[in-house]
């Protein structure tokens, strides 16, 4: 499932620049998509677009948002439910040039 930030959000910005996918924007901000640009899911705290997030399977062990967020907002969102192929399959598709290794526990939590 693409990982939320939670109401709890402080709005420090401490997830933004960790994300692999480009997927996390201030609150108001519009974010790009597939060449359109569309108003912002949240105005009061930062967001993850859910069509970018791919929980970092194909980049880290771990959602590197939730590892730096100082107060545990970034957590599972119980409304986009994916498989571990299905994620991987976005990354791939959001970085066509990129070369990705074979998962493992070192890029997919799901192989912990």
């Amino acid at each position: 499932m693409a990982t939320m930030i939670t109401e709890e959000c402080i709005n420090c910005g401490a997830c933004e620049p960790e994300c692999p996918n480009t997927a996390i924007y201030a609150g108001g901000a519009q974010y790009e998509f597939k060449g359109q640009n569309t108003d912002a899911l949240s105005n009061d705290f930062y967001y993850i677009v859910p069509q970018k997030c791919t929980e970092c399977v194909g980049h880290f062990d771990q959602e590197q948002c939730a590892a730096v967020c100082p107060v545990d907002c970034c957590v599972p969102d119980p409304n986009h439910a994916e498989t571990e192929d299905a994620l991987f399959a976005r990354a791939k598709e959001l970085h066509p040039d990129r070369q990705f290794a074979e998962l493992s526990a070192t890029n997919s939590r799901f192989r912990k």
